[in-house]
């Protein structure tokens, strides 16, 4: 976001489903979101921007249905439109992976394909990621939709392997756009984030 905001353009995030949000004097609030409100560039409402929000830090789905809440694509379409009406980009997270349902068949790749944009993976860097990071890829291809890059997360002070992240970049064709290093939890990842 911040990048586009350097380039002269406004720009807001969404985040239309968390699960694991805080109960506050102002309704359910995810710090995810709450970071994209931050990040924005101009002021929005924070249910424009979490349209979804559920307690339980599990499964969307699941969350929704302990809350009696069916979560409806038209809803977050409707939500993201009225975004991309007020700004020039709109940058959306997911929630927890690619193929992570939302409401019976609609998950997570189908909202990306409803909104139509493009998609930026962000990977892991711990065992198994390599595996992890084709087989998302190639079901983002699958999909349809055109993965843009990739972003390089460490997570795991044993795992912050150089090597990896190149294999991981050899396998995807897509360019790696960023490479979150290993950060202390107090700290903002889009503070750290570097730029190949």
């Amino acid at each position: 976001m911040r990048c586009l905001a350097s380039s002269g353009k406004s720009v807001v995030g969404m985040k239309p489903v968390a699960s694991g949000c805080l109960r506050t004097d102002q309704g359910l609030r995810n710090d995810d979101a709450l970071l994209l409100q931050q990040a924005a560039t101009i002021s929005v409402a924070y249910e424009l921007i979490n349209p979804y929000s559920f307690e339980p830090a599990i499964a969307p789905e699941a969350a929704a249905d302990l809350a009696g809440v069916t979560i409806d694509p038209r809803h977050i379409f409707d939500c993201y439109e009225e975004l991309n009406s007020i700004a020039d980009s709109v940058v959306v997270e997911g929630v927890g992976g690619w193929r992570v349902p939302l409401a019976g068949d609609y998950d997570v790749a189908m909202m990306a394909r409803q909104l139509a944009l493009p998609v930026v993976l962000v990977v892991n860097i711990r065992l198994g990621c390599i595996n992890h990071a084709r087989l998302t890829a190639e079901s983002i291809r699958g999909s349809g939709m055109h993965l843009l890059g990739w972003v390089a997360n460490h997570l795991n002070p044993a795992e912050t392997n150089s090597y990896v992240v190149g294999m991981i970049d050899r396998a995807l064709a897509a360019p790696c756009i960023g490479v979150v290093p290993l950060l202390p939890s107090s700290h903002l990842v889009s503070d750290y984030l570097v730029f190949p």
